[in-house]
Protein backbone atom coordinates (compact mmCIF):
# COMPACT_ATOMS: atom_id res chain seq x y z
CA UNK A 1 0.00 0.00 0.00
CA UNK A 2 0.93 3.59 -0.30
CA UNK A 3 2.47 5.14 1.45
CA UNK A 4 5.07 2.28 1.33
CA UNK A 5 7.19 2.54 4.20
CA UNK A 6 5.57 2.62 8.21
CA UNK A 7 3.96 5.88 8.89
CA UNK A 8 6.90 7.71 11.11
CA UNK A 9 9.39 7.81 8.10
CA UNK A 10 9.34 10.49 5.49
CA UNK A 11 11.53 9.77 2.86
CA UNK A 12 10.87 11.72 -0.44
CA UNK A 13 13.21 12.42 -3.23
CA UNK A 14 13.38 8.18 -3.86
CA UNK A 15 16.38 6.65 -6.34
CA UNK A 16 15.44 2.93 -6.53
CA UNK A 17 17.70 0.71 -7.43
CA UNK A 18 17.90 -3.51 -7.66
CA UNK A 19 20.97 -4.97 -6.94
CA UNK A 20 22.96 -7.77 -7.44
CA UNK A 21 21.02 -9.74 -3.97
CA UNK A 22 17.69 -9.16 -5.46
CA UNK A 23 16.12 -6.50 -3.14
CA UNK A 24 15.21 -3.09 -4.21
CA UNK A 25 16.87 0.03 -2.34
CA UNK A 26 15.52 3.12 -1.40
CA UNK A 27 17.86 6.20 -1.52
CA UNK A 28 16.11 9.48 -0.83
CA UNK A 29 16.23 12.32 1.44
CA UNK A 30 15.04 12.43 4.98
CA UNK A 31 12.30 14.66 6.49
CA UNK A 32 11.60 14.94 9.79
CA UNK A 33 7.71 15.06 11.06
CA UNK A 34 7.12 18.58 11.82
CA UNK A 35 10.01 20.69 10.22
CA UNK A 36 9.39 23.68 8.48
CA UNK A 37 12.59 22.91 5.95
CA UNK A 38 13.37 20.46 3.47
CA UNK A 39 15.09 17.57 4.00
CA UNK A 40 17.15 16.74 7.20
CA UNK A 41 20.85 16.14 7.86
CA UNK A 42 21.23 12.06 7.38
CA UNK A 43 19.99 9.68 4.70
CA UNK A 44 18.41 6.24 5.82
CA UNK A 45 18.48 3.35 3.42
CA UNK A 46 15.38 1.26 3.28
CA UNK A 47 15.08 -1.95 1.02
CA UNK A 48 12.69 -4.77 0.26
CA UNK A 49 12.37 -8.06 -0.98
CA UNK A 50 9.12 -7.85 -2.72
CA UNK A 51 8.15 -3.87 -2.83
CA UNK A 52 5.82 -4.60 -0.43
CA UNK A 53 7.19 -4.82 3.03
CA UNK A 54 10.37 -2.75 3.55
CA UNK A 55 13.10 -2.60 6.06
CA UNK A 56 15.24 0.78 7.36
CA UNK A 57 18.71 -0.78 6.88
CA UNK A 58 20.08 2.44 8.44
CA UNK A 59 21.24 5.60 8.74
CA UNK A 60 23.59 5.38 6.01
CA UNK A 61 25.62 9.18 5.89
CA UNK A 62 25.43 12.13 7.68
CA UNK A 63 26.31 15.95 7.13
CA UNK A 64 28.66 14.90 10.29
CA UNK A 65 30.63 13.11 7.99
CA UNK A 66 31.15 15.32 5.36
CA UNK A 67 34.45 16.58 5.53
CA UNK A 68 33.94 20.24 4.47
CA UNK A 69 31.38 20.67 6.90
CA UNK A 70 33.38 20.57 10.09
CA UNK A 71 32.89 22.96 12.20
CA UNK A 72 29.83 24.32 11.51
CA UNK A 73 26.06 23.43 12.07
CA UNK A 74 24.99 20.48 10.18
CA UNK A 75 23.45 21.50 7.01
CA UNK A 76 20.81 19.51 5.25
CA UNK A 77 21.68 16.90 2.85
CA UNK A 78 19.29 17.25 -0.15
CA UNK A 79 18.40 14.15 -2.66
CA UNK A 80 21.25 11.82 -3.36
CA UNK A 81 21.43 8.90 -6.14
CA UNK A 82 23.95 5.64 -5.59
CA UNK A 83 25.71 3.58 -8.20
CA UNK A 84 27.37 0.43 -8.13
CA UNK A 85 30.87 -0.22 -9.51
CA UNK A 86 33.91 -2.56 -9.85
CA UNK A 87 32.35 -3.92 -6.74
CA UNK A 88 31.60 -0.82 -4.67
CA UNK A 89 28.75 1.36 -4.45
CA UNK A 90 29.22 5.16 -4.55
CA UNK A 91 26.40 7.62 -2.84
CA UNK A 92 26.45 10.71 -4.61
CA UNK A 93 25.00 13.60 -2.38
CA UNK A 94 24.65 17.09 -2.39
CA UNK A 95 23.49 19.77 0.73
CA UNK A 96 22.63 23.52 1.64
CA UNK A 97 26.19 24.81 0.85
CA UNK A 98 25.86 24.06 -2.87
CA UNK A 99 28.37 21.60 -3.00
CA UNK A 100 28.37 17.89 -4.20
CA UNK A 101 30.44 15.34 -3.37
CA UNK A 102 30.55 11.19 -3.61
CA UNK A 103 31.08 8.60 -0.71
CA UNK A 104 31.55 5.09 -0.97
CA UNK A 105 30.73 1.62 0.81
CA UNK A 106 31.31 -1.91 0.29
CA UNK A 107 27.60 -2.76 1.18
CA UNK A 108 24.36 -0.87 -0.73
CA UNK A 109 23.18 0.55 2.65
CA UNK A 110 26.40 1.74 4.04
CA UNK A 111 28.40 3.25 5.65
CA UNK A 112 29.53 5.42 3.26
CA UNK A 113 32.68 6.62 3.95
CA UNK A 114 35.76 8.86 2.68
CA UNK A 115 33.35 11.64 1.23
CA UNK A 116 35.29 13.81 -1.38
CA UNK A 117 33.90 16.55 -3.14
CA UNK A 118 33.06 16.07 -7.10
CA UNK A 119 35.34 17.45 -9.13
CA UNK A 120 34.81 19.64 -12.27
CA UNK A 121 32.76 22.20 -13.17
CA UNK A 122 29.10 22.15 -11.67
CA UNK A 123 26.86 25.03 -11.26
CA UNK A 124 23.46 24.66 -9.21
CA UNK A 125 24.86 21.67 -7.36
CA UNK A 126 22.20 20.55 -6.37
CA UNK A 127 20.21 16.78 -6.57
CA UNK A 128 22.98 14.72 -8.21
CA UNK A 129 22.13 11.41 -10.54
CA UNK A 130 24.38 8.80 -12.17
CA UNK A 131 24.14 6.51 -14.13
CA UNK A 132 26.32 3.37 -15.65
CA UNK A 133 26.12 2.61 -19.04
CA UNK A 134 26.19 -1.05 -20.68
CA UNK A 135 29.92 -0.01 -21.00
CA UNK A 136 31.20 0.41 -17.90
CA UNK A 137 30.66 4.51 -18.61
CA UNK A 138 29.60 6.02 -15.81
CA UNK A 139 27.61 9.26 -16.18
CA UNK A 140 26.70 12.22 -13.68
CA UNK A 141 23.76 14.90 -14.06
CA UNK A 142 22.41 17.88 -12.15
CA UNK A 143 21.18 21.08 -11.54
CA UNK A 144 18.34 23.35 -10.96
CA UNK A 145 16.26 24.73 -14.08
CA UNK A 146 18.77 23.19 -16.47
CA UNK A 147 20.03 20.12 -16.09
CA UNK A 148 23.76 19.49 -16.56
CA UNK A 149 25.37 16.75 -17.77
CA UNK A 150 28.65 14.83 -18.36
CA UNK A 151 30.81 11.74 -18.54
CA UNK A 152 32.78 10.55 -15.10
CA UNK A 153 36.36 9.76 -15.15
CA UNK A 154 37.07 6.16 -14.02
CA UNK A 155 37.69 7.79 -10.82
CA UNK A 156 34.32 8.23 -10.31
CA UNK A 157 35.01 11.59 -8.44
CA UNK A 158 35.83 13.98 -11.23
CA UNK A 159 33.72 15.15 -14.55
CA UNK A 160 35.31 15.16 -17.88
CA UNK A 161 34.88 18.74 -19.03
CA UNK A 162 35.12 17.99 -22.62
CA UNK A 163 32.06 16.45 -22.16
CA UNK A 164 30.05 18.72 -20.04
CA UNK A 165 26.45 20.14 -21.23
CA UNK A 166 24.94 22.78 -19.52
CA UNK A 167 21.71 22.32 -21.15
CA UNK A 168 20.66 18.50 -21.54
CA UNK A 169 17.19 20.13 -20.71
CA UNK A 170 15.82 23.41 -19.66
CA UNK A 171 12.89 24.63 -17.47
CA UNK A 172 11.89 26.85 -20.46
CA UNK A 173 11.16 23.92 -23.59
CA UNK A 174 10.90 20.87 -21.23
CA UNK A 175 8.87 21.70 -17.87
CA UNK A 176 12.58 21.21 -16.03
CA UNK A 177 12.54 22.14 -12.37
CA UNK A 178 14.96 20.17 -10.18
CA UNK A 179 15.73 16.13 -9.25
CA UNK A 180 17.06 14.46 -13.13
CA UNK A 181 17.22 10.86 -12.64
CA UNK A 182 18.74 8.39 -15.73
CA UNK A 183 17.69 5.04 -16.67
CA UNK A 184 17.64 2.52 -19.88
CA UNK A 185 15.09 0.44 -21.40
CA UNK A 186 15.77 -1.17 -24.63
CA UNK A 187 18.52 0.99 -25.96
CA UNK A 188 16.43 4.12 -24.84
CA UNK A 189 17.54 6.87 -22.19
CA UNK A 190 15.07 8.00 -20.20
CA UNK A 191 15.82 11.39 -18.08
CA UNK A 192 13.05 11.59 -15.51
CA UNK A 193 12.80 14.66 -13.71
CA UNK A 194 10.42 16.93 -11.66
CA UNK A 195 8.30 18.82 -14.18
CA UNK A 196 6.88 22.34 -13.84
CA UNK A 197 5.39 22.65 -16.48
CA UNK A 198 1.66 22.16 -15.09
CA UNK A 199 2.17 25.34 -12.84
CA UNK A 200 3.75 23.45 -9.44
CA UNK A 201 6.40 21.23 -9.18
CA UNK A 202 4.23 18.18 -8.81
CA UNK A 203 4.94 15.90 -11.79
CA UNK A 204 7.21 13.39 -12.63
CA UNK A 205 8.23 14.59 -16.48
CA UNK A 206 10.62 12.68 -18.71
CA UNK A 207 12.44 13.04 -22.14
CA UNK A 208 14.04 10.37 -23.82
CA UNK A 209 16.99 10.06 -26.15
CA UNK A 210 19.54 7.65 -27.80
CA UNK A 211 22.74 8.10 -26.10
CA UNK A 212 23.48 9.84 -22.57
CA UNK A 213 23.87 12.73 -23.18
CA UNK A 214 21.47 14.04 -25.82
CA UNK A 215 19.69 15.63 -27.94
CA UNK A 216 16.70 14.82 -25.09
CA UNK A 217 13.03 14.94 -26.05
CA UNK A 218 10.71 15.40 -23.95
CA UNK A 219 8.13 13.08 -24.11
CA UNK A 220 5.41 13.37 -21.43
CA UNK A 221 4.02 12.83 -17.58
CA UNK A 222 4.73 9.97 -15.75
CA UNK A 223 2.53 10.96 -12.55
CA UNK A 224 1.07 14.13 -10.95
CA UNK A 225 0.83 14.26 -6.99
CA UNK A 226 -1.86 17.09 -7.12
CA UNK A 227 -3.80 17.04 -4.87
CA UNK A 228 -2.44 14.28 -2.40
CA UNK A 229 -2.33 17.22 0.34
CA UNK A 230 -3.80 20.67 0.42
CA UNK A 231 -0.01 22.49 -0.06
CA UNK A 232 1.79 20.18 -2.41
CA UNK A 233 4.38 21.69 -4.09
CA UNK A 234 6.84 19.06 -5.56
CA UNK A 235 7.57 15.87 -6.78
CA UNK A 236 10.90 14.13 -7.30
CA UNK A 237 11.79 10.07 -8.02
CA UNK A 238 13.04 7.46 -10.45
CA UNK A 239 11.80 4.79 -12.70
CA UNK A 240 13.50 1.62 -11.97
CA UNK A 241 13.03 -2.44 -13.36
CA UNK A 242 12.01 -4.75 -10.31
CA UNK A 243 11.93 -8.40 -11.66
CA UNK A 244 11.18 -7.58 -14.76
CA UNK A 245 8.75 -5.07 -14.54
CA UNK A 246 8.88 -1.43 -14.34
CA UNK A 247 7.56 1.27 -11.62
CA UNK A 248 7.61 4.60 -10.48
CA UNK A 249 8.93 5.88 -7.24
CA UNK A 250 7.47 9.21 -6.09
CA UNK A 251 6.49 10.97 -3.01
CA UNK A 252 3.45 12.68 -1.64
CA UNK A 253 3.18 16.15 0.80
CA UNK A 254 1.33 15.13 4.42
CA UNK A 255 0.36 17.32 7.10
CA UNK A 256 -0.67 20.75 5.23
CA UNK A 257 3.12 20.66 4.67
CA UNK A 258 5.62 21.13 1.72
CA UNK A 259 8.01 19.69 3.69
CA UNK A 260 6.37 16.01 5.21
CA UNK A 261 6.89 13.96 1.74
CA UNK A 262 6.54 10.00 1.81
CA UNK A 263 7.47 7.97 -0.99
CA UNK A 264 4.99 5.95 -3.21
CA UNK A 265 4.72 3.42 -6.15
CA UNK A 266 3.16 2.94 -9.09
CA UNK A 267 3.26 0.14 -11.46
CA UNK A 268 4.04 2.02 -15.21
CA UNK A 269 3.80 0.56 -18.52
CA UNK A 270 5.33 1.42 -21.85
CA UNK A 271 3.90 1.70 -25.70
CA UNK A 272 5.94 0.33 -28.35
CA UNK A 273 6.97 2.83 -29.18
CA UNK A 274 9.05 3.64 -25.98
CA UNK A 275 6.55 6.14 -24.21
CA UNK A 276 4.98 5.90 -21.18
CA UNK A 277 1.25 5.93 -19.75
CA UNK A 278 0.68 8.71 -17.27
CA UNK A 279 -0.65 6.77 -14.41
CA UNK A 280 -3.05 7.98 -11.23
CA UNK A 281 -1.95 8.11 -7.82
CA UNK A 282 -3.19 4.93 -5.98
CA UNK A 283 -3.99 3.57 -2.36
CA UNK A 284 -3.17 -0.02 -3.20
CA UNK A 285 -0.13 1.36 -5.44
CA UNK A 286 2.18 -1.99 -6.22
CA UNK A 287 -0.46 -4.49 -4.14
CA UNK A 288 -3.75 -5.82 -5.17
CA UNK A 289 -7.25 -3.37 -4.60
CA UNK A 290 -7.58 -2.97 -1.03
CA UNK A 291 -9.83 -5.46 0.77
CA UNK A 292 -12.88 -4.22 1.53
CA UNK A 293 -13.30 -5.75 4.34
CA UNK A 294 -10.26 -5.08 6.73
CA UNK A 295 -9.58 -1.93 8.33
CA UNK A 296 -8.60 1.10 5.86
CA UNK A 297 -5.92 3.78 7.88
CA UNK A 298 -7.56 6.97 6.81
CA UNK A 299 -4.03 8.59 6.31
CA UNK A 300 -3.31 6.62 3.39
CA UNK A 301 -5.99 8.46 1.37
CA UNK A 302 -4.41 9.48 -1.94
CA UNK A 303 -6.66 12.53 -2.86
CA UNK A 304 -7.71 15.34 -0.16
CA UNK A 305 -10.10 18.04 -1.18
CA UNK A 306 -10.34 20.90 1.36
CA UNK A 307 -8.78 21.79 4.32
CA UNK A 308 -8.64 18.01 5.70
CA UNK A 309 -5.14 17.01 6.51
CA UNK A 310 -3.08 14.02 8.15
CA UNK A 311 -2.56 14.94 11.71
CA UNK A 312 0.39 13.10 13.49
CA UNK A 313 -0.31 11.74 17.30
CA UNK A 314 1.51 9.62 20.00
CA UNK A 315 5.22 10.26 19.19
CA UNK A 316 7.61 9.21 21.74
CA UNK A 317 9.11 5.62 22.82
CA UNK A 318 7.31 2.66 23.84
CA UNK A 319 9.11 -0.48 24.74
CA UNK A 320 12.44 0.37 22.97
CA UNK A 321 10.42 0.83 19.67
CA UNK A 322 9.24 4.14 17.92
CA UNK A 323 5.61 5.11 18.45
CA UNK A 324 4.06 7.37 15.77
CA UNK A 325 0.44 7.46 14.19
CA UNK A 326 -1.64 9.53 11.78
CA UNK A 327 -5.35 10.10 11.14
CA UNK A 328 -7.32 12.76 9.20
CA UNK A 329 -7.83 15.75 10.86
CA UNK A 330 -9.19 19.40 10.55
CA UNK A 331 -12.33 18.18 8.17
CA UNK A 332 -14.58 20.53 7.31
CA UNK A 333 -17.81 20.49 5.78
CA UNK A 334 -17.55 19.64 1.50
CA UNK A 335 -14.17 17.84 2.72
CA UNK A 336 -13.26 14.44 0.91
CA UNK A 337 -10.58 12.14 1.09
CA UNK A 338 -10.17 9.45 -1.71
CA UNK A 339 -9.26 6.18 -1.85
CA UNK A 340 -7.90 4.01 -5.36
CA UNK A 341 -9.14 1.24 -4.86
CA UNK A 342 -11.39 -1.44 -2.99
CA UNK A 343 -12.26 -4.82 -3.38
CA UNK A 344 -15.69 -4.96 -2.29
CA UNK A 345 -16.05 -9.08 -3.38
CA UNK A 346 -19.31 -10.59 -3.76
CA UNK A 347 -21.11 -7.82 -2.02
CA UNK A 348 -21.04 -5.10 1.47
CA UNK A 349 -23.64 -4.11 3.01
CA UNK A 350 -22.02 -1.73 5.99
CA UNK A 351 -19.89 0.82 7.08
CA UNK A 352 -17.89 1.14 9.59
CA UNK A 353 -15.06 4.03 11.05
CA UNK A 354 -13.41 4.85 13.94
CA UNK A 355 -14.48 8.76 14.65
CA UNK A 356 -13.80 11.43 16.86
CA UNK A 357 -15.44 14.86 17.69
CA UNK A 358 -14.77 17.22 20.50
CA UNK A 359 -18.06 19.51 19.24
CA UNK A 360 -20.83 19.12 16.33
CA UNK A 361 -19.43 15.97 14.32
CA UNK A 362 -21.13 15.48 11.28
CA UNK A 363 -21.78 12.79 8.26
CA UNK A 364 -20.12 11.05 5.98
CA UNK A 365 -21.66 10.16 2.81
CA UNK A 366 -19.74 7.44 0.69
CA UNK A 367 -19.72 7.44 -2.76
CA UNK A 368 -18.04 5.22 -5.74
CA UNK A 369 -15.48 6.01 -8.52
CA UNK A 370 -15.61 10.15 -8.37
CA UNK A 371 -16.93 12.83 -6.11
CA UNK A 372 -19.70 12.77 -8.18
CA UNK A 373 -20.47 9.26 -8.36
CA UNK A 374 -22.82 6.69 -7.20
CA UNK A 375 -24.11 7.03 -3.42
CA UNK A 376 -24.07 4.17 -1.73
CA UNK A 377 -24.61 5.51 2.14
CA UNK A 378 -23.86 8.03 4.86
CA UNK A 379 -23.26 8.01 7.67
CA UNK A 380 -23.29 10.32 11.07
CA UNK A 381 -21.09 10.63 13.57
CA UNK A 382 -22.05 12.60 17.29
CA UNK A 383 -19.96 14.28 19.75
CA UNK A 384 -17.50 11.85 21.00
CA UNK A 385 -15.69 14.10 24.17
CA UNK A 386 -12.76 14.55 22.53
CA UNK A 387 -10.43 14.78 18.82
CA UNK A 388 -8.46 12.22 20.17
CA UNK A 389 -11.85 10.25 21.93
CA UNK A 390 -12.43 7.66 19.79
CA UNK A 391 -15.72 5.75 18.92
CA UNK A 392 -16.71 3.06 16.58
CA UNK A 393 -20.00 4.78 14.35
CA UNK A 394 -22.10 2.13 12.00
CA UNK A 395 -24.40 2.66 8.79
CA UNK A 396 -26.14 0.18 6.47
CA UNK A 397 -24.97 0.94 2.81
CA UNK A 398 -26.61 0.31 -0.66
CA UNK A 399 -24.99 -3.95 -1.66
CA UNK A 400 -21.88 -3.12 -3.10
CA UNK A 401 -19.86 -5.36 -5.41
CA UNK A 402 -16.40 -5.19 -7.46
CA UNK A 403 -13.52 -2.95 -7.42
CA UNK A 404 -13.75 0.82 -6.96
CA UNK A 405 -12.21 3.74 -6.28
CA UNK A 406 -14.20 4.71 -2.91
CA UNK A 407 -14.67 8.53 -1.93
CA UNK A 408 -15.74 9.57 1.67
CA UNK A 409 -17.23 13.27 1.70
CA UNK A 410 -17.79 14.43 4.19
CA UNK A 411 -20.41 17.07 5.82
CA UNK A 412 -21.62 19.44 8.70
CA UNK A 413 -21.82 22.37 9.68
CA UNK A 414 -20.92 24.95 6.92
CA UNK A 415 -18.53 26.60 8.94
CA UNK A 416 -15.30 24.89 11.81
CA UNK A 417 -13.84 21.57 12.31
CA UNK A 418 -16.26 18.75 12.67
CA UNK A 419 -14.52 15.13 13.35
CA UNK A 420 -11.58 13.45 13.09
CA UNK A 421 -11.45 9.83 10.74
CA UNK A 422 -8.89 7.07 11.83
CA UNK A 423 -10.03 4.54 10.24
CA UNK A 424 -12.61 2.78 8.04
CA UNK A 425 -14.05 -0.86 6.86
CA UNK A 426 -16.81 -2.57 4.96
CA UNK A 427 -19.04 -5.35 6.47
CA UNK A 428 -21.86 -8.04 5.26
CA UNK A 429 -24.44 -7.72 7.85
CA UNK A 430 -27.15 -9.01 5.79
CA UNK A 431 -29.20 -11.78 7.52
CA UNK A 432 -29.83 -15.15 5.48
CA UNK A 433 -31.78 -17.89 6.87
CA UNK A 434 -28.50 -19.82 8.01
CA UNK A 435 -28.32 -16.77 10.83
CA UNK A 436 -31.55 -16.36 11.71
Amino acid sequence: MNPILPVQYFVPDAEARQWKDGRMYIYGSYDLSGDTFWCSNEYSVFSSADLVNWQKDGVSFTSEDVPWHTGITPLPLYAPDCIYKDGRYYLYFCSADNSEGVAVSDTPYGPFRDAVPVDGPHGDAIDPAVFVDDDGQAYIYWGQFKCRGARLKPDMKSIDPATLNTSLINEEEHGFHEGASLRKRNEIYYLVYTDISRGRATCIGYATSMTPLGPFKKRGIIIDNDGCDSETWNNHGSIAEFNGNWYVFYHRSSQASRYNRRVCIEPIFFSDNGSINEVEMTTQGVSAPLDAGSRVEAWRACLLSGKVRTEPVDKGLEAGEERYREHLAFIENENWAAYKYIDFGLGKTSFEALVASAVYGGEIEIVLDSPEGTWIGSCKIGCTGGWHVWENVSCMIKPTSGIHAVFLIFKGRPNGRLFNLESFWFGDNRRTEETK
